[in-house]
């Protein structure tokens, strides 16, 4: 008999308690008098004791009543908490969000906009992961992480890839060098240069679009060094172990040691990608790939505006 009860006889009976009166509390709830005390007598019947001393004058509480009226204030409560939670996540607004990124996706605008993410969803349990791009992909793929930024990931099984951000790539020189001082190099004239590079496993794309460079000059890079960061392989440029090919964003960390000219003619250019696994529909995911996307364009558009200064 328990499962008859419903909602509505829980706030009919949390109104007739408040009011203490039987057609003040049907006046508060919009209906008449006597379907309000039909099923205050329902309710009645559903507990199996008396909730109210009627008399001729009068309505009270019993024992029974006062206490069932705290927990009926408490399921009321719970239950208008726990729709509002639901809503909630079911706009994004909670939940947890496991998002991973490359190194080098930190001098880009991804910054600020995860910032900006978290001030407009601070009840979302946002976690960051740091990793290489091929490794964030199968994570995402994995169910591991929810969503990604990659650096050149191109086209992958089972995910959505979007660009959210482009730069060209520089050359990465000794300070010493010889081609230092020049504000624009040709990669033709790095042939004969040993190279500090990143591995191939961090991400296949990645490294075949500087090394594309480098082919259509006629070489293959001689990779005499590799590294796992773009910091790693500046510092080592600087002390004069080689050169590189790298996007844009590192000359933010370049120091003193390296110098980063520009590419004569090359049209490649590399890409920071928000990555997604297909079919992925959750509300939460959904409201953080919309502010990536506006971060972004909020990021490249502040930038161009300073160049245009």
């Amino acid at each position: 008999m328990d499962r008859d009860l419903e909602l509505r006889h829980l706030r009919y009976f949390v109104a007739v308690a408040e009011e203490l009166h039987f057609g003040r509390a049907a006046a508060r709830l919009h209906l008449a008098q006597p379907p309000l005390s039909q099923q205050i007598r329902r309710l009645e019947e559903i507990l199996g004791y008396a909730l109210f001393l009627r008399t001729s004058r009068a309505v009270k509480l019993t024992a029974a009543g006062e206490v069932f009226l705290e927990r009926a204030r408490r399921t009321l409560r719970n239950v208008v908490e726990d729709l509002e939670e639901a809503r909630s996540i079911g706009r994004g607004d909670e939940g947890a969000l496991r998002v991973g990124f490359i190194g080098s996706g930190m001098l880009t605008p991804l910054p600020e906009m995860l910032g900006r993410y978290r001030r407009l969803y601070p009840r979302v349990q946002l976690k960051l992961v740091e990793s290489y791009t091929a490794d964030i992909a199968m994570q995402l793929e994995r169910g591991v992480l929810d969503a990604a930024f990659l650096r050149d990931g191109g086209p992958m099984p089972g995910l959505r890839v979007e660009p959210m951000f482009s730069e060209a790539f520089v050359a990465v020189l000794p300070a010493t060098h010889r081609l230092a001082r020049k504000r624009v190099i040709s990669v033709g004239e790095l042939k004969e240069e040993p190279f500090v590079f990143f591995a191939p496993i961090a991400g296949k794309l990645a490294y075949e679009k500087p090394i594309s460079l480098c082919e259509r000059h006629g070489f293959r890079p001689r990779v005499v060094q590799e590294a796992p960061q773009w910091l790693t392989i500046l510092r080592l440029i600087g002390a004069g172990l080689g050169v590189s090919i790298a996007p844009a964003c590192v000359r933010q960390i370049a120091g003193e040691s390296v110098a980063c000219p520009g590419l004569e003619g090359a049209r490649v250019k590399s890409d920071i990608e928000l990555a997604l696994r297909a079919g992925e529909d959750r509300a939460v995911v959904a409201a953080f790939a919309a502010v990536a996307r506006e971060g972004f364009r909020r990021g490249v558009g502040r930038r161009r505006s300073r160049r245009e200064i």
